[in-house]
């Protein structure tokens, strides 16, 4: 017998996020996949504050799209020495309302404002990050460079 559908509704949206925003790291993913599946797919939950540390994904598989469902999410590219080359600011509302990162790419997350949620798909299976694919020029989490950083690029936009 299949698992059972899983409905993405209002109320699952809200409850991820307030899950984000007691969460240390201001964000909560719900997978609708086992990590060893070839195929990835999951809602992102981040609230403003969370620092996603700038990661490429080099597997030539690992594209990444992502489409905002809830609240304002911006999306930052980066070139190989940290130079912001693009940003866009994703919204149910539009006129953006995803992006789809190729594999290689560096790139980072922001929450512009309380209950952002994303959906999220990339193939799998889950590996943790390669020293190769974070940023060697972003600060680590949890560092005041990096609480610094965050608040900077939230008023990119």
């Amino acid at each position: 017998m299949p698992p059972p559908v899983v409905w993405i509704t209002d109320a699952l949206l809200a409850g991820l996020s307030r899950q984000a925003a007691a969460s240390p790291r201001g964000r909560q993913n719900r997978n609708f996949h086992a990590m060893e599946e070839p195929a990835h797919r999951l809602l992102n939950a981040l609230e403003p504050g969370t620092y996603v540390r700038p990661h490429r994904h080099l597997d030539a598989n690992k594209a990444e799209t992502a489409i905002a469902l809830t609240g304002s999410t911006g999306v930052i590219v980066f070139d190989d020495a940290g130079k912001i080359l693009e940003k866009q600011r994703l919204s149910p509302a539009g006129p953006v309302r995803g992006v789809d990162t190729p594999a290689g790419t560096w790139h980072t997350f922001v929450a512009l404002e309380p209950g952002c949620v994303f959906f999220e798909a990339k193939a799998g299976p889950y590996a943790p990050p390669s020293e190769d694919e974070i940023a060697p020029w972003s600060p680590a989490e949890g560092t005041p460079e990096a609480v610094r950083l965050e608040l900077f690029w939230r008023t990119l936009f």
